[in-house]
């Protein structure tokens, strides 16, 4: 397992460092990130290039990339074009991401199991068949639209029936707030819209794996003859058949939460949240052709990260699962 582990992780640094070549190869030519000056005719010529200096837009390409990758290592993600340091915001916005993403993931998890084995086991019964509508219903919805219709319906019925504010739909705490507990509720409060509506729409997918797994692994040799011995249906459905047919859908799982950390752009914009979608939208995509390039790549670099990590989580989860598979 040691061994095992050692090899995917050099493999996934390896991975890593082409993928983040290629990013900032696209992410430079992309755009001037100085397009902004260099359109205002009150900035002087000085300015201008005291600005490209300090973001080494003066030297070389493959320099530009060297550089920027051992300040990488080092925990720096260098300067954005409004001259702030982009490491310590990406830091603050990559906790406010992830209070949406982690409930999102758990909960999503928890529940596309559940529908996707209960639907499995009953197939084409009445509650199979309601399931498989909500699942697609929700699936084919945008996250926008669920999120909207969340603040407009959910929202605003409930704050009304109770009398004040229990469900907020704009932005991720109150300021000013103290106390732990307090903290911790009013962080609660704001959290629960934007996830139901994160969980709505990635538990749909994630379900219908399940189901498709779990029939698949139902009608196997060696589930039948598990029954055959005797063994009781609880004991063949969750310890025989459940274990195998999870292998499938955590790999969709593990591939997906990169998909949804680097997805809430939508969500957060909704919301009023100021996470790493916001810190994108704000300060690396200015404008159609003025990325910054340090807030781009240090966003991506992120997102590829968690893809590779996971991706690791996910092999070493299949020996857990399945006794059968030995990662030597």
């Amino acid at each position: 397992m040691t061994s095992y582990l050692i090899r995917r992780v050099l493999a996934g640094l390896l991975t890593l460092l082409v993928a983040s070549f290629l990013l900032f190869l696209l992410v430079a030519i992309s755009g001037n990130p100085l397009a902004n000056l260099l359109a205002n005719p009150h900035i002087s010529p000085a300015t201008i290039a005291a600005a490209r200096k300090e973001l080494g837009l003066n030297q070389p390409l493959l320099l530009r990339y060297w550089t920027w990758l051992i300040h990488m290592l080092q925990g720096n993600f260098g300067i954005s074009t409004t001259g702030q340091p982009v490491g310590s915001e990406l830091g603050s916005r990559l906790l406010v991401t992830l209070q949406l993403v982690l409930p999102t993931v758990i909960l999503s998890a928890l529940i596309a199991i559940l529908i996707g084995v209960v639907t499995a086991v009953r197939q084409y019964s009445v509650l199979d068949h309601a399931m498989t509508a909500v699942a697609y219903l929700f699936y084919s919805t945008p996250v926008f639209v669920v999120a909207i219709m969340l603040k407009d319906f959910l929202a605003v019925d409930v704050n009304n029936a109770v009398g004040h504010t229990i469900l907020y739909t704009i932005g991720q705490n109150n300021p000013g707030t103290t106390g732990a507990w307090s903290i911790f509720v009013d962080a609660v409060q704001h959290t629960v819209l934007p996830v139901v509506a994160l969980v709505l729409i990635t538990y749909a997918g994630w379900s219908r794996y399940q189901r498709a797994t779990m029939l698949d692994v139902l009608n196997a040799d060696y589930i039948r003859l598990a029954r055959a011995k005797g063994l009781s249906r609880r004991r063949v459905l969750y310890v025989h058949a459940l274990r195998n047919a999870l292998i499938p859908v955590v790999t969709v799982m593990a591939l997906d939460f990169a998909t949804i950390l680097g997805g809430t752009v939508v969500t957060e914009t909704v919301f009023g949240w100021t996470g790493m979608g916001n810190f994108l939208l704000e300060y690396g995509l200015e404008g159609p052709v003025t990325p910054d390039v340090n807030v781009v790549m240090a966003w991506m670099m992120v997102v590829a990260t968690a893809v590779i990590v996971f991706n690791i989580i996910a092999d070493l989860l299949y020996a857990v699962l399945d006794p059968r598979i030995r990662l030597a």
